[in-house]
């Protein structure tokens, strides 16, 4: 857990679960023309940070040690990792913040508007599309909010919760659970990312249907601008005008930074059941997911792997797997789950043995557990593969029900040709519907391909350009849930209207005369 265990400095989540030296290598092996052994991981006495530019007030909570700036420097992406193992450390922050209240944040906000500072707010670091790191000329700070991680008031007659932003994911549920209460919002970047951070790129969460974002569990939000600061009323819902919330949520901390807000809760679920369902085509698996999304049941769980993605995950061999999840805080769900499972039966699936809640305390089957696990250790596979120069990365889009099937064989055509002239060999492309809708779906994307030592991140960025081409001529958005940062832009102002693009930029220069606040993300810096 992030309270017993060291954070990696350079990679995915904490460093008593790194692949080792073998581990590494031994999976290497899978892919033609890698190294023998990974490059060695660089510890933090070893690193060359540029001299910072910044002479701040000692009243201010500022770091500028090296490892406080060497773990701030990037997020988590491919390319980060990548960078971070090769020692490109050139782009460092000058300090980081440490704000203990809202008053630090409001201080550091003054100081740097009125010295020319950058300032990128920082949660958890765990953003994989360049939303953390700052890529202009400008001296720059690093916002660190962790240190505003309480809960500070519940209310458990509306069962809402004021919570501070920077309370990273176990914090925050170990500080609800005596209230057995939950905001029930597990991404899998859960123990490594921040309440602040989840709205401010419109997270996804674990659960696959109905509450799919963090925007679903927003009751009122606090954000200090440059301009202000601006508080939203507590309301279950209101029609009075755009949404004040809507404005910051997915703003990626270029408008404001994200202090706290008050957020919908639900009780702690006790009865849990889980099933898996297997299909032999493709037609068959995705017309049972959509009967599924359109059926009104509202699974907690519905995880469609192509094959690909059920045999790396090691729970089928040539078949399409979908990992079905109910559970309710006040009734058993047994009932629940042979309805949905009769759905898939019906659209062709085979229903495995196991997943009953017998009698509503826990319930699941081998498959639905087997791919929880290799879910949640993936990330520290790709990290290994880095090590390695391997290519591994993912992406993840959504579209309408028409047009999922095309998307997901379009997909696998352009870009597999772009990993063959990008790599020189096949590479691997998989995919898993993380998200389903009653009108669509969220495909989610990993590739797998032999790197060039040296020029992995310049290959990779080859790919993720043909990526955003494909999806941008397929209508598809360039993010479902992994937000814009700087590495998505493309696709992004390409999906974006003009008039909206027009106001976003007032909205900038309005509440961020000085173009202080992450520039960069979302539109150009001032």
């Amino acid at each position: 857990m992030t309270g017993t265990a060291e954070r990696s400095w350079w990679g995915w989540g904490t460093t008593d679960r790194a692949l080792g030296d073998d581990e590494c290598a031994a999976t290497a092996a899978l892919l033609p023309g890698l190294p023998d052994r990974p490059r060695p991981v660089p510890t933090l006495s070893d690193l060359a940070l540029p001299a910072s530019r910044l002479s701040p007030p000692s009243s201010l909570p500022l770091s500028g040690s090296v490892p406080d700036r060497a773990r701030h420097t990037y997020g988590k992406a491919y390319r980060d990792v990548v960078r971070a193992l090769s020692g490109e450390l050139a782009g460092a922050p000058d300090a980081v913040a440490f704000p203990r209240d809202e008053r630090d944040v409001v201080d550091v906000l003054d100081w740097a508007g009125s010295a020319g500072v950058v300032v990128v707010p920082f949660g958890g670091g765990s953003s994989v599309v360049g939303g953390v790191e700052y890529r202009g000329e400008r001296p720059w700070v690093s916002l660190d909010l962790t240190g505003l991680d309480r809960v500070l008031e519940v209310d458990p007659v509306s069962r809402a919760a004021r919570i501070q932003a920077g309370a990273l994911g176990p914090v925050l549920e170990d500080q609800l659970r005596p209230h057995d209460l939950t905001l029930r919002h597990f991404p899998q970047s859960f123990q490594f990312s921040t309440l602040g951070g989840w709205l401010a790129t419109r997270a996804g969460g674990h659960y696959a249907t109905l509450h799919t974002h963090i925007d679903d569990l927003v009751e009122s939000m606090r954000v200090v601008t440059p301009a202000g600061v601006s508080q939203s009323w507590r309301l279950p819902g209101s029609g009075a005008g755009p949404s004040p919330d809507r404005l910051f949520l997915g703003s990626e901390g270029t408008l404001g930074v994200i202090t706290e807000a008050w957020m919908r809760l639900q009780g702690r679920p006790r009865f849990k059941a889980s099933a898996s369902v297997t299909f032999r085509e493709a037609g068959a698996a995705l017309d049972a997911v959509r009967t599924i999304a359109q059926s009104g049941l509202h699974p907690a769980n519905c995880r469609l792997l192509d094959p690909g993605e059920a045999e790396l995950a090691g729970t089928s061999t040539g078949e399409w797997v979908l990992v079905l999840g109910v559970e309710s805080a006040a009734h058993p769900v047994a009932n629940r789950l042979d309805q949905l499972t009769d759905l898939a039966r019906g659209c062709g699936g085979a229903v495995a043995d196991g997943g009953r809640d017998a009698g509503g305390v826990g319930g699941g089957d081998t498959a639905a557990d087997t791919w929880r696990t290799a879910f949640l250790r993936m990330p520290y596979v790709r990290d290994g593969l880095a090590r390695m120069s391997a290519i591994v990365e993912t992406f993840e889009t959504a579209c309408t029900w028409d047009r999922v099937a095309e998307l997901y064989a379009t997909v696998g055509a352009e870009v597999g040709a772009a990993v063959r002239e990008v790599t020189g060999g096949p590479g691997r492309i998989t995919c898993r519907f993380t998200h389903v809708y009653p009108d669509g779906a969220a495909p989610y994307f990993t590739v797998v391909a032999t790197g060039r030592p040296g020029s992995e991140v310049a290959m990779w960025d080859e790919v993720k350009t043909a990526t955003m081409e494909t999806l941008g001529r397929l209508g598809a958005t360039i993010t479902h849930h992994h937000a814009v940062g700087r590495n998505h832009r493309p696709g992004y102002d390409r999906q974006r209207p003009e008039p909206f693009a027009v106001a976003l930029r007032a909205a900038k220069a309005a509440l961020d005369p000085a173009g202080l606040l992450n520039p960069g993300v979302l539109i150009d810096a001032v």
